[in-house]
């Protein structure tokens, strides 16, 4: 059965795509992958252009699904191929276009493969075999779960890669101070006084569902979003769009907590729930505080999960900061498949020696994990 290839999700029933998609993650529901596309922030001159591939059957009824993009470049992935694209072009080979499967501007692990793991077998080794013949230098898979990897491991010429996430699990916490009380004096000191500086400062929160936020409480949450990339000179990935169309398409997923100064909104994060997990995505202040940050984005979220009996709270990409405040390191896959002969050999020595980096530095991470001895 040749694979079928869709430049716009919006030619697909969202049951049908749905029906593919584990009811826990929210990243890959119709309703998310859409509103990256209607919003235009992904497609026309993005970068990322859809071109998602389908397995379906005799019937008609799709059977495995890869949510994928052409890429341009290397943005907003958050697994850094750059040096291999520079060392493509100084020997004149070329690495783009490349087709990606993941979720745009989005480092949360999942299923990437959707359907059986037989259809999606299927789906795989057709589009790996076809790569040369549509022009593509590569396929990219990023942020699998366990399942997938099973999938990939299982197929010839896959190369798999490794980085380092931190995440922090509720273990059964009753109340913030029941989370305190299983740090190390010292760090829970630090935390405490962390929090009484933003308190100090006259500061509250106010949690939202997306249900409850107005296209006024949108515009503030974009203007804080944007202004995290205005201030290192970037244009957001997000449209001003893609918010409204996702608390249209599924505000049950939303939550958004808003840091108030005396009653005046002053910054934001926006998070996604699903399953067992908190998902924190963006972030952003219209003024600096001290230790806003650390308070909207890590030590609310803690609490919202423990209040709320998610188990864990995925905070984001990078993160030595985390580490200190209790998040533990998480190891991330993703899988390349690479055309030219000599760059797959070139990258197969360089990841060998990168696997043996990031598994020592997880290791070593731990050792500074705030956390008692027990």
């Amino acid at each position: 059965m040749p694979i079928t290839l869709v430049d716009s999700l919006n030619t697909l029933s969202a049951d049908s795509w749905d029906a593919l998609v584990p009811e826990a993650q929210p990243f890959l529901r119709h309703a998310f992958l859409s509103a990256l596309e209607d919003s235009g922030s992904v497609g026309g001159h993005s970068g990322w252009q859809p071109s998602h591939r389908l397995w379906v059957d005799e019937r008609g009824e799709l059977q495995a699904a890869l949510p994928a993009y052409l890429k341009q470049h290397s943005y907003g992935e958050y697994v850094f191929d750059h040096g291999w694209a520079d060392a493509c072009h100084r020997a004149g080979i070329a690495y783009y276009p490349k087709l990606l499967g993941a979720v745009p501007f989005s480092p949360v692990s999942g299923p990437r493969l959707l359907g059986s793991a037989q259809a999606a077998t299927q789906l795989l080794v057709a589009l790996s075999s076809g790569l040369e013949a549509e022009g593509l230098s590569s396929l990219h898979v990023n942020f699998t779960h366990a399942a997938c990897d099973q999938v990939l491991e299982a197929q010839e010429g896959w190369l798999q890669r490794l980085g380092c996430q931190f995440h922090w699990h509720n273990r059964g916490y009753r109340d913030f101070q029941d989370f305190l009380d299983a740090l190390s004096s010292r760090k829970r000191k630090q935390m405490r006084k962390e929090r009484e500086q933003v308190a100090g400062q006259g500061i509250d929160f106010d949690w939202r569902h997306g249900a409850q936020l107005s296209e006024a409480d949108w515009d503030f949450v974009y203007h804080c979003y944007a202004n995290t990339y205005h201030v290192r000179g970037q244009a957001p990935y997000l449209t001003r769009a893609f918010f409204s169309l996702l608390a249209e398409r599924m505000p049950e997923a939303i939550r958004v907590v808003l840091a108030r100064q005396h009653g005046r909104a002053v910054a934001m994060a926006f998070s996604l729930v699903g399953g067992d997990t908190l998902y924190g995505r963006y972030w952003g202040c219209l003024t600096e505080f001290d230790r806003l940050h650390f308070e909207t984005c890590f030590y609310q979220g803690m609490a919202y999960a423990i209040e709320s009996g998610y188990q864990r709270f995925d905070a984001g990409a990078q993160g030595e900061h985390k580490l200190i405040r209790g998040f533990e390191p998480v190891i991330t896959h993703s899988w390349h498949y690479l055309c030219h002969p000599g760059l797959r050999a070139a990258v197969t020595d360089f990841l060998e020696q990168e696997r043996v980096g990031v598994l020592a530095y997880a290791e070593q991470a731990r050792v500074h994990l705030p956390y008692r001895q027990v």
